[in-house]
Parts: structure tokens; sequence; C-alpha cells
């Protein structure tokens, strides 16, 4: 018996685009704020890098997480890196969780009260959220003639 993939409406396929462009969209703009160096999360990257990786460059290591986040944001624009877009957010998303235990003083002012760079981190709940819908809505086909 053959499965038949279920057809997305003109909504879901609406959102479904909006969504890979709301992901490449801040993972290649932040991400190459990290590359050039303009990133306001350097600090916080560095702290990180010292306490994790203490062997690593931390400004080498702010350049190459910053040239990572920029390719899963590509990933989300070609269909066919999609998954791998979404198993790279999984390392990804780890790593950016990562302060919010081992650096408290930069990322808490006080118990469930952060601070710019904790709600940096804490943001990340919409993209993996939006992650685990474009997952499940993976499985569905897309009607372009719908769009128009």
């Amino acid at each position: 018996m053959q499965n038949k993939k279920q057809e997305m409406s003109r909504s879901e396929s609406l959102g479904f685009i909006l969504a890979h462009v709301a992901i490449f969209v801040v993972f290649v703009w932040f991400g190459a704020l990290k590359v050039f160096g303009l990133s306001p999360a350097t600090p916080l990257v560095i702290a990180l890098c010292q306490m994790t990786l203490p062997f690593f460059d931390p400004n080498t290591f702010v350049a190459w997480f910053g040239a990572f986040e920029v390719f899963i944001g590509i990933c989300f624009v070609f269909p066919r890196l999609n998954r791998l877009g979404l198993l790279l957010l999984i390392p990804h998303i780890f790593t950016t969780v990562l302060p919010l235990i081992l650096l408290p003083e930069m990322v808490w002012t006080a118990p469930f009260v952060p601070t710019l760079e904790g709600q940096y981190i804490v943001k990340n709940l919409a993209i993996v959220a939006l992650a685990i819908s474009l997952f499940a809505d993976m499985k569905k086909t897309m009607n372009f003639s719908k769009l128009a």
C-alpha cells in the first residue's frame, strides 16, 4: 500500500515558506555579525568558549560559530538541505542554551529576569518551536499554484 502525501493548504504553504525565510534571515544575519566581529553577543560567546573550550582561541571560535549559523540559515533556503539544517539546530541550540546554566552572571539579573543576553538566548524557544513545526510539515507537499 502506497502512502499518499498530504497536500498543504494555501495558508500552510505560505506559513511554511515564511518560516524558512525567517530562520534563514535570523541565522544568516546573526551569524554574519559574528563572522565580521560585530555581534553584541561576542562577549558571551567568548566567555562560554573560555569556560568550555579553553584550548580554542575564543575569537576564532566566534567566527567559526558565526559561519556555522550562516550555514544553518542557508540550509533552510534549499529544500534538499532542510533536514541537515534541522539536524544542525540540535548542537546549535544546545550550545546557545549553555550560558543559562554555566554563565548565570551574564544572563540573569535575578531568578526569571534575564539580561538582554539572556533574552537573546530565551528567544531560541521560538526557533525550536518553529523548527519542530517545520519538521512535522516536511511530510506534506506544497502546491505552489495555490499561492498565486
